[in-house]
């Protein structure tokens, strides 16, 4: 019985210091565990106070810079601008064009944003190109290139002046469409493009059509050197969808396609000098048609009477009319007593017959 008390002493030994080193394993853990989350704690705080800190001399810093670019720059009238320099090729004014931008003498010249003053005048559609400039302390240069128009287009088939009609419009060499103000002496001679009346026409809008890009495409084209000089568009009519039909400065009618225009210009510069060396001039050509091309020369003109010649002058008629001598105290010799009468000539008129 004895043997059998010591054993249960001893296991109960080492169960209890099985248990108190479990307990003890616990704590410890425990320790450990709150150790660690202080010391987490302390570097986060730590952390914290260094993001605050930092954050804090940005926000002085950038306030500070703020306040001193307010009061150096902003606010300083030195930067106000008082010189707004334009430049322009073209017929635009000075008022338009600051008005487009919003732009106005007196503002500082760090507040105005060029990015922006540049689109504003970009979308005016008389503009091709411009460019703003920042010229310190207080001036603004802006250079504007206008686009060029090279034709008049309207949708009517039938205008008389496109120079004085509300529906004719100005069209550049990439179709986009312009309404001058002030319209110059040299848009008086700009060819016609009539009958577009495929879409809507409007200032600062581009031709969308077939028709109004070929007839802008056949005017770059005839701008070559024989051309230029020998045949002179002045009107092409787009009306009919399949062809183009120029008249030209000497009442030329040409017929186009729509397709392949520089074949059809080197046929139409054959005629033109044959023309030349037949001395005839030429009325009519179709130049759709490749083979057996339709041509019609224009007939000379008639020979005219000239009836406003006065007629010749009549030549006067003399009559002669006796005249008998004075009587003298001497007798007359016998020669002169043979001799016949004396006679003098005087004019008379002679009397028109009515």
């Amino acid at each position: 019985m004895k043997v059998v008390h010591k054993s249960s002493q001893s296991q109960n030994r080492r169960v209890s210091k099985v248990r108190h080193r479990r307990q003890q394993h616990l704590l410890d853990v425990k320790v450990r565990s709150r150790r660690v989350t202080q010391h987490r704690i302390r570097r986060a705080l730590g952390v914290l106070s260094r993001v605050v800190l930092v954050a804090g001399l940005c926000s002085a810093v950038y306030v500070g810079a703020r306040e001193g670019a307010r009061r150096l720059f902003f606010e300083n009238p030195d930067y106000q601008v008082n010189i707004i320099e334009l430049q322009t090729d073209g017929t635009l004014q000075r008022e338009q064009v600051l008005k487009a931008a919003d732009l106005r003498e007196g503002e500082n010249s760090f507040s105005v944003n060029l990015a922006r003053v540049h689109d504003r005048i970009q979308q005016l559609p008389q503009v091709d190109e411009v460019q703003v400039v920042r010229k310190l302390p207080a001036e603004i240069d802006i250079r504007v290139v206008e686009r060029k128009p090279v034709a008049w287009i309207t949708s009517n088939k039938e205008i008389s002046d496109p120079f004085v009609s509300d529906a004719a419009f100005l069209v550049d060499a990439r179709g986009v469409l312009m309404r001058q103000k002030k319209l110059l002496p040299e848009y008086l001679g700009l060819p016609l493009i009539l009958g577009c009346s495929s879409e809507s026409l409007e200032a600062g809008k581009v031709v969308e059509s077939l028709e109004a890009k070929t007839a802008l495409e056949l005017l770059r084209l005839s701008t070559r050197s024989f051309m230029q000089t020998r045949f002179q568009i002045r009107e092409i009519d787009v009306s009919r969808s399949y062809c183009l039909l120029v008249t030209d400065k000497n009442h030329t009618r040409v017929t186009f396609g729509l397709n392949d225009l520089e074949t059809q210009l080197q046929r139409l510069e054959q005629f033109l000098v044959y023309c030349d060396d037949s001395k005839q001039e030429l009325e009519t050509v179709n130049l759709i048609v490749q083979r057996n091309i339709p041509v019609t020369f224009a007939t000379p003109p008639a020979a005219v009477i000239n009836d406003t010649i006065d007629p010749p002058v009549e030549p006067r008629i003399l009559k002669a009319i006796p005249v008998r001598p004075a009587k003298t105290a001497a007798p007359p010799s016998k020669a002169h007593a043979s001799s016949t009468p004396i006679a003098k000539v005087i004019p008379v008129k002679r009397q028109r017959k009515d």
